[in-house]
């Protein structure tokens, strides 16, 4: 794997990154479980943490079927032994209309919302997940830094239209108002005639300083070293966290 070949520890995959399509929900409800398996074993393999994107995954968290035919937006965390460290459903579901080929996207007709806020003990700290369209709804961010969260991580496969317009914009602002490192991984380009994704990833400090970012449409490894120490005395001289008034 060329991101262990880099050094890299933590790994972020995008949105639908085994998965994309019409069939994609379909699909899933009889691969995920293999998929699962496979990540496991890549993580132990290459000794490196992964965040799972999604997958469409048929079973909520509890175990029980998810109703109506639809499934679950899940994000999976593994360590680097391979041991599962996490899971996150996409609790915001993107139901809109937007000016580009597609016209309307309505993901609630295939995938159930998840319910809750979910922060992931790692080795690098605290991590919460906001997954695409959750990236527009800051409480979600905040509930996540209340509970402890270092690092935002935002699996995404943001249309171009929409990339281009706010996903720099919602990055940034994320990891300035909670001081959080954030990881933005993006689908980036074509992926039918109608469908096309922003890609963009990159990681952004908890400054607001943009570390690394990938500007062609496509695959590829953005990375970028994460400065602990200096997210640490951000927070300790603007304890914004303690100055919140709700």
């Amino acid at each position: 794997m060329q991101a262990a070949a880099e050094g890299v520890q933590l790994l972020v995959l995008p949105e639908n990154f085994a998965l994309f399509g019409p069939e994609a929900a379909s699909r899933g409800a009889v691969l995920w479980q293999e998929i699962d398996a496979w990540l496991s074993a890549q993580a132990a393999a290459h000794g490196l943490c992964i965040v799972a994107g999604t997958l469409p995954v048929p079973v909520r968290p509890d175990g029980l079927p998810v109703p109506d035919g639809r499934v679950r937006s899940a994000t999976l965390v593994y360590a680097a032994d391979g041991r599962r460290l996490g899971r996150y459903d996409k609790r915001h579901l993107f139901d809109v209309e937007v000016g580009d080929a597609q016209g309307r996207y309505q993901e609630s007709l295939t995938y159930e919302p998840g319910d809750d806020t979910v922060l992931i003990d790692t080795p690098f700290g605290g991590l919460g997940v906001l997954t695409c369209y959750d990236l527009r709804f800051p409480e979600q961010a905040r509930a996540l830094r209340s509970a402890g969260a270092d690092i935002l991580v935002v699996p995404a496969a943001f249309t171009a239209v929409t990339g281009e317009a706010h996903w720099q914009v919602l990055l940034r602002a994320r990891a300035i108002e909670n001081q959080c490192l954030v990881i933005g991984a993006g689908q980036g380009g074509w992926h039918s005639a109608r469908r096309e994704t922003w890609g963009h990833s990159q990681v952004i400090d908890a400054w607001g300083t943009v570390l690394a970012e990938r500007h062609e449409p496509g695959q590829g490894l953005v990375m970028a070293d994460w400065d602990v120490q200096s997210q640490q005395d951000l927070r300790r001289r603007m304890p914004v966290e303690q100055h919140r008034r709700d």
